[in-house]
């Protein structure tokens, strides 16, 4: 199927129920918008659920898209891209930060290989803490040099993370975070993000998992250089275009779960720099998309703030995080289930018989 086959299937969100959701937050027996940006993910919630009555986010998926990058040879990084397919595998052992800290949440981890440099994963099916083989290609090309990948295999990777969804769905999990693991990721997102908001390299560019001044400048050189080259070459203002030839197959796959959230209906949480990057690239693409989309939190990335701006999603944990992986995104999941049990069980001020707080801010 084509992508805008699936776009054009995203329907509304309900916004009459996300109305009703915040007039019941206001009437329950503690002081008004106490529970601040909670309350207004609890009501995106409900209208995406269509749904005021009872808040249902109790089976929720982490998506882990992995892929390897070509620029990692301009040295724009501390460690080898081998490592990403060994913290890959590492994720059927529950043995990362984000395995340990999603069954701490009562997360069911889901890691796929889209676009890792190595042989095939036998298991092709979504299972908890088992690598899914849906590889597009064998890691990207080089961007300070060519193209990440041509056209037709972003519109796979795109595709993929749909699919993605909607299985998730179809096994009943309904809400998803997004994830990534991609040595290297960090250059082609800082890359999207000099272009997309018209930035500096300078600006947009941070040490990622960790570089020295050195090589931070180094690679700030090198996302200043495929800024150019893409500039010059191709036709940015066509994001899928864009994003073919500077992005990642893990990052356009996941630009593809926030598509997804919006054709199957179900809620999307963004991580940090690169997932946010690729729910503004998903945004640009499916603009509906946007109402399905629920931040995390802000990682130490220099352009973090600026992406989840750009998304306009609220985000509730700010640590200086930067493992990526789905962190924030794990971490911000019990904050909802906590908001949405609030919302779910608690009495009102005429349950309890008590006097309404005054709203002096209408």
């Amino acid at each position: 199927m084509d992508i805008y086959c699936y776009i054009n299937n995203i329907k509304d969100i309900d916004y009459a129920a996300g109305v009703i959701c915040k007039k019941r937050w206001d009437s329950l027996a503690k002081p008004l918008k106490g529970l601040g940006k909670l309350e207004n993910a609890v009501s995106k919630i409900a209208a995406i659920q269509h749904s005021c009555n009872f808040i249902d986010i109790s089976k929720p998926a982490l998506l882990i898209m992995c892929a390897d990058h070509g620029v990692v040879a301009e040295n724009v990084t501390q460690t080898g891209s081998e490592i990403t397919k060994k913290v890959t595998d590492s994720f059927q052992n529950s043995n990362t930060t984000v395995t340990i800290m999603a069954k701490c949440a009562n997360v069911d981890v889901f890691p796929v290989d889209v676009g890792i440099d190595c042989d095939d994963y036998f298991n092709k099916e979504l299972l908890p803490f088992k690598v899914a083989g849906r590889k597009v290609k064998r890691g990207t090309e080089n961007i300070k040099i060519k193209n990440a990948m041509t056209l037709d295999e972003c519109k796979k990777a795109i595709i993929t993370g749909i699919e993605c969804v909607k299985e998730l769905k179809n096994k009943g999990y309904n809400i998803i975070a997004t994830g990534e693991m991609g040595i290297g990721n960090t250059t082609p997102s800082s890359v999207l993000a000099g272009i997309l908001f018209n930035m500096s390299a300078e600006s947009v560019t941070g040490k990622g998992a960790g570089l020295s001044n050195e090589g931070l400048e180094n690679k700030k050189r090198i996302v200043n250089e495929v800024i150019k080259r893409v500039k010059n070459e191709c036709c940015v203002k066509n994001t899928i275009e864009l994003l073919s030839a500077c992005g990642g197959i893990e990052i356009a796959a996941m630009c593809g779960v926030f598509i997804g959230g919006g054709v199957y209906g179900v809620p999307v949480i963004a991580d940090g720099f690169i997932s946010l990057m690729s729910a503004v690239t998903a945004i640009k693409i499916a603009p509906k998309c946007k109402d399905y989309i629920l931040g995390s939190h802000i990682s130490a990335e220099t352009a973090c703030k600026i992406a989840a701006k750009k998304a306009e999603v609220d985000v509730f944990v700010d640590c200086d995080m930067c493992i990526g992986e789905g962190t924030g995104a794990v971490a911000v999941i019990p904050l909802l289930n906590m908001a949405a049990k609030v919302y779910n069980e608690m009495d009102t001020f005429d349950g309890f018989g008590m006097e309404r707080y005054k709203n002096f801010d209408e």
